[in-house]
């Protein structure tokens, strides 16, 4: 999760980020012909808009300023936006662009502006926004046929981040699993947070915290859960792993005329110390074989001995490995190390990434980054998901219900228990459903109701959302489609308040606060609303609601 920050992180970030700028080059010959309707160019291009044209792609935390207005800009070298990334932007006119490694656009002028270190392709061999995406799923990331662990879709998810934040520990994890069945709420996967561990890298429960981590995980089983926990590329120095580790070479270092306080440049003192929001801790290195089969061995210890079920991998963002750094293997760019800690998790079904690189169409489950608890953030979730889905990441989760910003919750008299039966109404058609604050604790009976609604109402869809994921997994088609994905060339290419699970459920829920009417756009069709009514398409209809309200419509043949 990504986690509040500090001052010094903020700089030591500032000073990496400002280290991972590539150099420029200015070579913009055209090298070859992939295909009749598809060139590759390298280093800088410039592609002028059609008339009508809008774009996607990038940075997934950046949907919701998409489709791209006039003067966007973006580097993804070194940069994720805290969230999945891909090299690839994708037209309502058919085209892709894509790169083999990060690049640089910008959209000013009526043209697209890019500049990279290697070589684009540009296709134009489709007509719109679907084909488009058709065409860059086969080509650039085709589907393996494999997708996560099935209970990730099938029941809601609980995460003890906000309820227990840094203080993970056995008796209030087994109090919080036994309050989700008696409070009504079916068992699903749960995910045990940050500082359950010794320290980081030492992959072993706090005895001080677990007693018996192994009575734990068998009365969480029982329960009917599924247990996730919380890992990370980090490694606390002054530990036995970081002692361990830095004579296998495991960790990235500095480079040779990096000047060091206190002393010669011998063993300990060559590993870098990274800031990241838990301070300063050394990285491991993973285009060096020996720390992957480390690190994989110490996942796996955790499943053969606590019989662990998967594992939620946090903190590969791209912005921790600058290029100025060495690792094992030289001349890996940024993103390439966030590529490696990604396959990490394809070793086990049961897995959950916020930031990735490259990884579309593998059975990875890519959640959204940190939303904080207010009604700006539950706004960005609908554009947001339905990017990851056109960017080749089918099996998503849209953060956690109320948002995952933890100090957002630190004070109850803040939270709003209206957004918190909006959110879940948001998760409850999507393809994954994430709590953590509970809604028992802060809600009273009314809105506790409506939440347990939204669960059962998601129920109802299972089948259908299972019947997507494993669509996805053998064509990378996506799980949430937007408006324009849907029904393209319609004019629906700027509405980011609906979205469609499929192609035949059009869901649109309320954004608002205190919001009592609902305009809804119903593309050319026939639709059965939630209500029960008959409703002709290619039409906008306003519809009165109230807060058990979550409109949706199914496609009638």
């Amino acid at each position: 999760m990504l986690k509040n920050s500090n001052i010094l992180f903020i700089i030591a970030l500032f000073l990496i980020f400002s280290a991972c700028q590539p150099s420029s080059k200015t070579d913009s010959k055209n090298i070859s012909n992939i295909d009749k309707n598809t060139s590759t160019y390298s280093i800088n291009k410039q592609v002028k808009l059609l008339e009508g044209e809008k774009w996607w792609g990038g940075a997934i935390n950046d949907g919701v300023k998409m489709p791209f207005e006039n003067e966007y800009s973006y580097n993804m070298y070194g940069n994720l936006k805290g969230n999945q990334a891909q090299p690839l932007l994708i037209s309502n006119k058919g085209r892709t662009i894509w790169s083999e490694t990060p690049f640089a656009f910008t959209i000013k002028n009526n043209q697209i502006s890019l500049s990279g270190n290697e070589m684009f392709s540009i296709s134009e061999k489709a007509k719109d926004l679907p084909e488009a995406y058709a065409y860059a799923s086969k080509n650039y990331f085709p589907a393996n046929g494999k997708m996560p662990d099935a209970l990730l879709f099938e029941q809601p998810q609980y995460n003890t981040w906000i309820e227990l934040t840094y203080d993970q520990n056995q008796k209030d994890i087994l109090a919080y699993a036994h309050a989700i069945i008696d409070h009504g709420f079916p068992p699903g996967v749960l995910m045990i947070d940050d500082n359950w561990q010794e320290a980081y890298g030492t992959w072993r429960f706090r005895p001080d915290r677990f007693p018996d981590p192994k009575a734990m995980m068998q009365e969480l089983h029982d329960l009917g859960f599924k247990v996730m926990l919380w890992v990370c590329p980090f490694v606390s120095p002054d530990t036995e792993v970081f002692r361990s580790g830095t004579k296998e070479n495991h960790f990235l270092k500095l480079p040779k005329d990096h000047p060091v306080p206190g002393g010669p440049r011998t063993g300990f003192k060559d590993v870098a110390m990274i800031g990241w929001w838990n301070g300063f801790s050394a990285l491991l290195d993973f285009s060096n074989p020996k720390a992957q089969e480390w690190f994989k061995s110490e996942l796996q210890y955790l499943i053969d001995e606590y019989k662990v079920d998967g594992f939620k991998l946090d903190a590969g963002d791209a912005i921790f490995y600058p290029t100025w750094l060495v690792s094992h293997t030289g001349n890996i760019l940024p993103n390439k190390h966030t590529e490696f800690f990604a396959e990490i998790g394809l070793a086990f079904l049961l897995n959950e990434y916020r930031a990735t690189w490259k990884m579309a169409g593998l059975p990875l489950a890519q959640r959204l980054r940190d939303k904080s608890h207010n009604w700006k953030d539950l706004e960005t979730l609908i554009p947001n998901i339905t990017l990851q889905g056109l960017m080749g990441y089918a099996f998503t989760c849209p953060d956690m219900i109320g948002g995952g910003e933890f100090t957002s919750f630190l004070n109850n008299r803040k939270i709003d228990a209206e957004l918190i039966v909006r959110s879940a109404q948001v998760h409850a058609l999507m393809p994954m459903m994430q709590f953590s604050v509970a809604p028992w604790r802060i809600l009273d009976k009314r809105h506790l109701s409506v939440v347990k609604e939204a669960v059962a109402l998601r129920k109802k869809f299972v089948p259908t959302i299972m019947s997507l994921a494993e669509q996805a997994a053998e064509t990378g088609e996506p799980i949430v489609r937007s408006m324009e994905y849907v029904f393209p060339n319609a004019g629906y290419e700027n509405v980011k308040d609906q979205f469609f699970l499929g192609s035949n459920i059009l869901v649109a829920p309320v954004l608002q606060k205190q919001q009592s009417k609902r305009k809804i756009i119903l593309p050319n069709g026939k639709w059965q609303g939630f209500n029960g009514q008959i409703y002709a398409g290619d039409t906008t209809i306003e519809l009165s609601i109230d807060l058990n309200t979550l409109p949706y419509f199914e496609k009638i043949n």
